[in-house]
């Protein structure tokens, strides 16, 4: 009634009017819904859930995490993908609207913004009218873009259904989860089945947090993607395709001015139904620090809070670190075996250096000299081994070893120096690994080889000398023999 009042009392253009409804939502009573008290119910299952151990919270040394009321919660640093808080990470859990972030991935991966998808019957009566929806009809239609918003911001179940349909080409929801369940296998995902591409129930639909978090790791490298997930509201024009302009609120209260605002927060995803109970995937970036946040089968508002706590753990507890200016453990810059020699610029040059641009994540309790070390030999280009650091079997992230190329030593054509397009090794800081013995053999016959042709050749011209000598000796002695003859 009060709103009524005040649009009649506003005596200007219908885009003023327009104006000052979206205000008076922006900072009406629902942007800030107060959490409903727990029932005796979902009281207890929090306690229960809070009870569950955290596995790496039992891991010797490593920072304690907090205990949050999530069944299953993950923290991971999104470049290395190192897990810093780990509870029951590969247990099956219902997605509910999670499930979204990898539907609207997809979308971006395979369509243009400006694609127009057609809404069916299908699309629109699949969906159930007490789920998430923005109200389109058969034969209405939204571009891609829209459809993104549509999804992100207000969770729309038929607009996944449409988008779906309009990537495989069937509203059988199968062959678009096919799709789905194809490409979170290549992201990283173990325990994940989707059979529809907006997470409503079903019991052979599921994932894990941890698989969640791989499906992340993508999604937030999307700056578009969560950006769409950060905006107030979803705000579609009429036109041609769609006859009334439809606003819709967002109601996830970690997104900037909602009760639960992160300041560092990158993107976000909530997901809900009475079976899956609430879920948030989540991503944060402080300094150089991005994390990404899962807690699935939580309880409102304890999926904030929880998420919250676990960013705040991550970034005063772990930091990275460049490998390259800190190892000193392979260091054997000593041995002439790892350098190339003198060469004609006099100058020594490495054979092999470590990636410095590779980082690993290091927990503030430990050192790097506590962490296990262990080097494999790649088939990559231009890279000889990779190593890999871990910590009570907590994997903490990798460097790569590269072959030093003297092709980058090598002048223009203007006489100037090159900038080498492989990181410059430090007569300092670069360190080395030992040469693959395969390749060290192979250098000792070679030498050898060498060797013998050269002692063959040395042996075959000396004898090729004498035998001139003694054919030349012969022919002297012959010519005085006949001098001697003719004189008697």
């Amino acid at each position: 009634m009060f709103r009524k009042k005040l649009c009649k009392s506003v005596s200007a253009s219908k885009a003023i009017g327009l104006l000052l409804l979206v205000a008076i939502l922006s900072i009406s009573p629902l942007s800030y819904v107060q959490a409903a008290p727990l029932t005796a119910e979902e009281a207890a299952r929090l306690r229960q859930h809070q009870s569950l151990p955290v596995q790496t919270n039992e891991v010797a040394g490593w920072p304690t995490g907090p205990i949050v009321g999530a069944e299953s919660a993950i923290l991971i640093e999104a470049e290395t993908g190192a897990i810093l808080y780990a509870k029951n990470i590969h247990q099956k859990q219902f997605p509910a609207s999670i499930t979204k972030i990898l539907t609207t991935l997809m979308m971006t991966e395979l369509c243009e913004l400006d694609e127009m998808v057609t809404f069916s019957h299908d699309a629109v009566f699949d969906t159930p009218r007490d789920s998430n929806h923005i109200a389109m009809d058969v034969g209405q239609a939204l571009n891609i873009e829209q459809c993104l918003n549509a999804i992100l911001i207000r969770s729309a179940n038929e607009v996944a259904f449409a988008a779906a349909e309009h990537i495989s080409g069937s509203t059988d929801w199968s062959v678009f989860a096919d799709m789905m369940n194809k490409r979170a296998a290549e992201l990283g995902c173990l325990n994940t089945h989707f059979v529809n591409p907006n997470g409503l129930p079903d019991d052979n639909h599921y994932t894990t947090c941890y698989d969640m978090a791989m499906i992340g790791k993508a999604f937030f490298a999307n700056e578009m993607l969560c950006k769409i997930t950060l905006s107030r509201r979803l705000e579609i024009p009429a036109s041609d395709t769609v006859p009334q302009s439809k606003l819709e609120m967002n109601a996830m209260q970690i997104i900037p001015g909602k009760k639960y605002s992160y300041e560092y927060l990158v993107g976000c995803k909530t997901g809900f139904t009475e079976t899956a109970r609430y879920s948030l995937v989540s991503c944060a970036q402080k300094g150089d620090l991005k994390l990404i946040c899962v807690v699935m089968n939580d309880e409102n508002p304890y999926q904030y809070e929880d998420t919250i706590s676990l960013f705040n753990y991550g970034f005063s507890n772990f930091d990275k670190l460049n490998i390259a200016e800190q190892e000193t453990k392979f260091d054997l810059s000593g041995g002439e075996m790892f350098h190339y020699g003198i060469d004609i610029f006099a100058s020594s040059q490495p054979l092999l250096s470590l990636n410095k641009e590779d980082v690993i994540v290091l927990p503030s309790t430990l050192t790097l000299e506590d962490l296990e070390s262990n080097v494999t030999y790649s088939q990559e280009e231009n890279t000889a081994a990779t190593i890999s650091y871990t910590y009570g079997g907590m994997q903490l992230g990798d460097v790569r070893v590269h072959f030093t190329s003297a092709v980058n030593h090598l002048p223009h054509e203007d006489g100037e120096e090159p900038e080498d397009i492989r990181p410059a090794p430090s007569p300092e800081k670069t360190s080395f690994v030992p040469i693959n013995i395969l390749t060290l053999i192979l250098i000792i016959l070679g030498l050898g080889v060498l060797g013998f042709v050269v002692v063959f050749f040395r042996a075959a011209l000396r004898n090729y000398q004498e035998s001139r000598i003694r054919t030349s000796s012969r022919r002297r002695w012959r010519q005085r023999n006949r001098r001697r003859r003719r004189r008697f």
